[in-house]
């Protein structure tokens, strides 16, 4: 999780004052970037993040962790991927995703976009139900031989 302090965004007219961005925002813009790449599955998130969206709280923030020290911005993705997708490429596009849409929502320019895949996500195959043998008791031989 991100620090409390607000991060300053630089300005070249400060006359009207500063301008802050806490770094759940930031979290949030990498998070949803993330996940608009195609072949992303999901995103990863903790015990915390599963327990809110049972409660109906959508965390958008979700498995991406903000480090940013002396002004050094670096952005941690954790993700699952669909099954037969190429992860370099996928990895890649993430990393471009979330590096362009922080800098053009905030100006801030990350200087590394890690990106940790979590694990595959095989997409799940309907299975259809014999309204005949609605339990599975007859093999395929049998439905078979009474067809005949």
């Amino acid at each position: 999780m991100a620090k409390d302090s607000n991060i300053v965004l630089n300005s070249d007219d400060q006359s009207h004052g500063t301008i802050q961005i806490s770094p759940q925002v930031l979290e949030i813009i990498a998070g949803i970037a993330a996940s608009e790449v195609d072949g992303v599955a999901k995103m990863h998130g903790s015990l915390a993040s599963g327990v809110s969206e049972l409660f109906g709280r959508q965390l958008d923030r979700r498995g991406v962790k903000l480090s940013n020290n002396d002004d050094q911005l670096a952005i941690d993705v954790d993700v699952y991927v669909q099954y037969g997708v190429s992860v370099p490429t996928i990895a890649a596009e993430i990393q471009n995703k979330v590096k362009q849409q922080v800098s053009v929502m905030t100006g801030l320019t990350p200087t590394e976009v890690n990106v940790h895949i979590r694990g595959i996500v095989a997409d799940e195959k309907e299975q259809s139900i014999d309204q005949n043998d609605i339990f599975g008791l007859h093999s395929q031989e049998e439905k078979n031989d009474e067809e005949d």
